[in-house]
C-alpha cells in the first residue's frame, strides 16, 4: 500500500508539471478529469504539490477547492479505517 500511494502521489506531481509545460508549449493537454481521476485514486497529495510548485491550475476552484476536499476525504477514510 505504500508504494502504491508513493507512485500515484509521484505521478500526480509529475502529470501536474507535464500539463503546465504542455499549456506553456500550446501543445494538447491532459484532460482536467484525468488529473482529478490521479488524485482520486490516492494521488490527491502530489497534485496539489504540483499544482502549486509548478503554479498550475491554482486559478481554478476546481483544482484549488477539489483537490483538498478529495484530500480530506480520503484521509477520512483512512481514519475510520
Amino acid at each position: 500500500m505504500h508504494i502504491y500511494l508513493l507512485a500515484v502521489n509521484a505521478l500526480g506531481l509529475i502529470i501536474m508539471h507535464y500539463d503546465k509545460y504542455l499549456a506553456k508549449n500550446n501543445m494538447w493537454r491532459i484532460p482536467e478529469k484525468t488529473l482529478l481521476g490521479i488524485a482520486l485514486v490516492g494521488g490527491s497529495v502530489g497534485c496539489i504539490l504540483g499544482m502549486y510548485s509548478a503554479r498550475h491550475k491554482t486559478r481554478k476552484p476546481k483544482f484549488t477547492i477539489g483537490l483538498p476536499v478529495i484530500l480530506a476525504i480520503q484521509l477520512l477514510i483512512l481514519n475510520y479505517i
